[in-house]
């Protein structure tokens, strides 16, 4: 049987009325199925890991430790956590006690959930499979928003949908908050 633990990354206010509002799935969608998780996943005794980035380079515009964009969301805030981990780099594993955290508690499967999908969700369901994790993506307990820069242009939707069927095929198993809160009950 699988020791589980439960990631949530980056649910913060930057996502919701900051500059990087998510848009695929919809945030309110996405914020109910993360929630979802943590209730489910303390009420089954799986950790749950909060994951937080910050940085304190005011130039980068984003994510400022202490600003109000840099706070959890309060939907997630006001939930139960067993960890808080503080990071600045898209991988939750980089520079921070996470890895520490996973070995101490026995885990050998993270679900993931949080934002962006295409960033650290992605970045950090990687360095879980290459720490020999299994993992989880729960598809709509994640979000992104729509990008252009110099590499081109993609929708959220695309971008989102690209981004898990990438994951799917050799790092993660992707499936819906449902069908995980399925496997945390049995």
């Amino acid at each position: 049987m699988a020791k589980r633990a439960l990631i949530v990354i980056d649910v913060q206010n930057e996502y919701f009325d900051g500059a990087l509002p998510i848009t695929d799935p919809p945030r309110e969608q996405s914020l109910s199925n993360i929630g979802r998780a943590m209730e489910a996943a303390s009420a089954a005794g799986v950790p749950v890991i909060v994951v937080r980035h910050g940085t304190d380079d005011a130039s980068e515009g984003i994510f400022l430790r202490d600003s109000h964009a840099w706070e959890l969301h309060p939907e997630i805030e006001r939930r139960p956590r067993d960890f808080l981990i503080d990071k600045t780099l898209p991988g939750s594993f980089t520079d921070t006690e996470l890895g520490n955290v996973l070995s101490d508690a026995g885990v050998d499967t993270v679900a993931i959930t949080g934002y962006m999908t295409h960033m650290c969700v992605d970045t950090t369901s990687r360095q879980a499979a290459h720490r020999g994790l299994a993992v989880e993506i729960l598809n709509d307990a994640t979000g992104t928003l729509p990008l252009e820069n110099s590499g081109g242009s993609a929708g959220g939707e695309e971008l989102h949908r690209a981004t898990l069927v990438a994951q799917g095929q050799f790092f993660a198993d992707v499936l819906s908050t449902d069908d995980w809160l399925g496997r945390i009950q049995d």
